[in-house]
Order: structure tokens, then C-alpha cells, then sequence
């Protein structure tokens, strides 16, 4: 037994090696981690736990639309006082409905626009209307007493002839409209060709509004009005806009026809408040487009609407040539058919320019395409 192979004492057994070989291939394991510091929190279950709120951390989010929330009650906040002021306002507001109406009946429709003549007292006056002899009537309590004055326009009741109204604005309300409040957008550039008229308009009707020295300088009168005549759609209307447009002047604009009214003496009148308006305003320019509506050759009437289309000529035969001076009121009239106006119409005095617009030769009319190709342009 004492005897063994040499080296017997190194030798190792097949355990040993084994043994070995796990150190070798042992690999680095992570630290465990710490023991947990504390009690353990168990987890709840049951009813209690869906009941349970859990803990929120505010965030920016929430903060957000806490904010925004708080917003829509406050609006709804408002909302609800304001319809509480409206239905606690609401049986008020039913009252003065009901005492605006109660004066309007007593107001009742107008008969007509009188003129008041004479205050006798607080209550009564003396009033006379178009159509009948002066009458001694009583003023109604709501009519501002202070503003009444001898000679100033008055509404009138329509059976006991009580001043019921003040007319505040004695204008013609037909007349208002005729009144350009913006001057047109069109200009000379925007015409094609007719330098000549061009010229002519603006000696005419432009320089003595714009510069009426140089004609006091020279020792003569400035044209009163002029007419333009020609074919339809060769420029007329549109070169009387680029007039407006280049000065500063009251516009007037009405066609012929509106100065034919239904009833008596109405045509008349609103050609006399038309004038009185533009003198008024002045400088002024009064375009009367259509002419040939008013102003044809007098003949003998046989109706009333003729006679009265007569009666509208003359009152603005009168207006263009009368024994008040118009002052820095110009006239532009405009027809198609100058052959049928009145002579007195054209004659010297009232129309001192006559302007014709022949149709387009070929030089105008390259010139009105180039002015509408830069129109096109200036869209894009």
C-alpha cells in the first residue's frame, strides 16, 4: 500500500476537478437589493378600496384645467345674473312699450308739413299748412316747446290739426340720397382716349373750383355748366366720376326721371331743394344724368303729367339761370339725344360748354384695351 506511482501525491480525484471548473465558469451576479426600511403596506381589497380616492400630485396639466374650469363658472356665473336683470327689467321695459304706444295714438298720422306763423303760449300757436288757411291750435305736452320757433317746420294731427312734431331736418329726404357721401374710385387714368373732353372738363368744371384766381385774374366769368352728348357707352357717366373723384366738391348725382313726381308741384319743388342743398354745400358739382327725361322741346300739353313734366323744365330753367347767383355750383348735365332737348335749355347763360363724345376710333380703342389689361394685372 506504501507503494504507488510517482507523483501519486499530486494526483488529484475526478471530484476535485469538478470542483474547479465551477470557479471558472461562475459569472458576476448584481448585489441583492437592500432590505426595504419600514413597515410593508399591505394591499386593500373589497369596496373600501374602489371608494377610495387615491392621492393626486398637482401638476401643469391639472392646473391648466382647474383654471379653465374656474373660467366657465364664472361665465356661467354671469350669465345667470344677467337673465335674472333681464326678467327683472322686463315688466319695465313692457310699461314704456306700452306708453310709447299710448302717444303714438295720440300723436296719429300727420295730415301734412305746416309752417308755424305765430306762439300765442306754451300750449297754443298759430299754424297754417299747404293746403288750406292758417288755424289757432293747440301744442301737445310732449312736443319740445323750446325748439319751436315762427317759421320752422311742424307735423299736425289729422283731425284737430295739433303740432304734434318737430321736423328737425328740413331736407328732402330724396335729396339725401342724391348726395355721393364717398367720392367714386374712378380717375382720368382710368378712361381710355378722350384727351380732348378730358381737357375740356377740366377747363370747364374742375379749374374753377380748383383755381378760381385765374379767372377773376383775367376779368372773366367761369362756365356755369356744360352738357355731354353722344352715342351710349362712349364715357359720358364714367368721365363725370373721375371729375368727382379729382376734386374736393360736394357730388350730387340724379337721373332725369327722379325728378318726375306723381303729385302736383312735387317736381318743381324737389328740383328747387336740390339747387338750395348744392348752394349749401358748396363747392358743389350737380350731375343731372339723362336729361332728355325733363328737358325736352316744350309743345302743347294735353294731360296733367305732361304739363307737369313742363313745369319741372322750367323750374330748373329758372335754377340754372335765375336771378340768384349759384355761386361754386357747377352743372353736368348728360343725354344721348341732345336733337330733343329745349333751345332755352342749351342756350349761352345756363350751358356754356357742349362736350361731344363721338364712338372710339382705333387709337381709343387700343388705348381702352391697354387700360383695361393694366386693370387685370393690378387684380392678379
Amino acid at each position: 500500500m506504501g507503494q504507488g506511482t510517482p507523483g501519486g501525491l499530486n494526483r488529484q480525484l475526478p471530484g476535485d476537478r469538478k470542483n474547479d471548473g465551477d470557479k471558472k465558469e461562475k459569472k458576476f451576479e448584481p448585489a441583492a437589493p437592500p432590505a426595504r426600511v419600514g413597515r410593508k403596506q399591505r394591499k386593500q381589497k373589497g369596496p373600501e378600496a374602489a371608494a377610495r380616492i387615491p392621492t393626486v400630485t398637482p401638476l401643469t396639466k391639472c392646473k391648466l384645467r382647474l383654471l379653465k374650469m374656474e373660467r366657465i363658472k364664472d361665465y356661467l356665473l354671469m350669465e345667470e345674473e344677467f337673465v335674472a336683470n333681464q326678467e327683472r327689467l322686463k315688466p319695465q321695459e313692457e310699461k314704456t312699450e306700452e306708453d310709447r304706444s299710448k302717444v303714438d295714438d295720440l300723436r296719429g298720422s300727420p295730415m301734412s308739413v305746416g309752417n308755424l306763423e305765430e306762439l300765442i303760449d306754451e300750449n297754443h300757436a298759430i299754424v297754417s299748412s299747404s293746403v288750406g288757411p292758417e288755424y289757432y291750435v293747440g301744442i301737445l305736452s310732449f312736443v319740445d316747446k323750446d325748439q319751436l320757433e315762427p317759421g320752422c317746420a311742424i307735423l299736425m294731427h289729422n283731425k284737430v290739426l295739433s303740432v304734434v312734431g318737430l321736423l328737425q331736418d328740413e331736407v328732402d329726404p330724396m335729396v339725401s340720397v342724391m348726395k355721393v357721401e364717398k367720392a367714386p374710385l374712378e380717375s382720368y387714368a382710368d378712361i381710355g382716349g378722350l384727351d380732348a373732353q378730358i381737357q375740356e372738363i377740366k377747363e370747364a368744371v374742375e379749374l374753377p373750383l380748383t383755381h378760381p384766381e385765374l379767372y377773376e385774374d383775367i376779368g372773366i366769368k367761369p362756365p356755369k355748366g356744360v352738357i355731354l352728348y353722344g352715342e351710349p357707352g362712349t364715357g359720358k357717366t364714367l368721365l363725370a366720376k373721375a371729375v368727382a373723384n379729382s376734386t374736393s366738391a360736394t357730388f350730387l348725382r340724379v337721373v332725369g326721371s327722379e325728378l318726375i313726381q306723381k303729385y302736383l308741384g312735387d317736381g318743381p319743388k324737389l328740383v328747387r331743394e336740390l339747387f338750395r342743398v348744392a348752394d349749401d354745400l358748396s363747392p358743389s358739382i350737380v350731375f343731372i344724368d339723362e336729361i332728355d327725361a325733363v328737358g325736352t322741346k316744350r309743345y302743347d300739353a294735353h294731360s296733367g303729367g305732361e304739363r307737369e313734366i313742363q313745369r319741372t323744365m322750367l323750374e330748373l330753367l329758372n335754377q340754372l339761370d335765375g336771378f340768384d347767383s349759384r355761386g361754386d355750383v357747377k352743372v353736368i348735365l348728360a343725354t344721348n339725344k341732345i336733337e330733343s332737348l329745349d333751345p332755352a335749355l342749351l342756350r349761352p347763360g345756363r350751358i356754356d360748354r357742349k362736350i361731344e363724345f363721338p364712338l372710339p376710333d382705333i387709337k381709343t380703342r387700343r388705348r381702352i384695351f391697354q387700360v383695361l389689361m393694366v386693370y387685370d394685372l393690378s387684380l392678379e
